[in-house]
Order: C-alpha cells, then structure tokens, then sequence
C-alpha cells in the first residue's frame, strides 16, 4: 500500500462515508476505490452476457421443457451421479 497526500472533497467523502459505512477517510477511500472496481467488473461480466445473448448462447433456455430437462438432469440419476453423459 502506498502513502498518498491529496486534496478530497469534504462533502463528497461525508457522503461516501454515509453510503460506505465507513468511519475514517482512508477506510471510505479504501472502500471507494474497491466500489469502482468492483462496479467496472460488474459493467464487464454484463457486456460480456448482452454479447453471449446477442450470439444466441441462451436461446435453448426459452424452448418450451428446457427448466424441467435442467432440472431433471441437475437431480440426478444413476448417469449424472458416475459422471456419465449421452
């Protein structure tokens, strides 16, 4: 970690503290700076789901039967149990 003297806006740190629940600046820096990149992370996995759905990697899931045949196979039987797949 390293050691950083900047200039932080007292109110916009009051509010982030407040939303954060953190009690003292460096811990609502802290927790800022993981929110954000945690938030892009998020922004990424979502734009990589619009582009699988746009591709058509879900479509199976809309066919009628599709919840009961996952859900089937998720139970398993003497097949999925060993490991075995038709």
């Amino acid at each position: 970690m390293s050691k950083t003297v900047i200039d932080i806006d007292d109110e916009a740190l009051a509010l982030a503290a407040e939303v954060l629940g953190t009690t003292t600046k460096k811990d609502t820096v802290n927790a800022a700076l993981i929110e954000i990149g945690a938030r892009r992370r998020r922004e990424l996995a979502l734009g990589e789901l619009v582009r699988l759905a746009e591709g058509g990697a879900f479509d199976r899931m809309l066919e009628p039967g599709f919840k009961d045949e996952a859900w089937r196979g998720k139970q398993g039987g003497a097949e999925w149990e060993s490991g075995k797949t038709s």
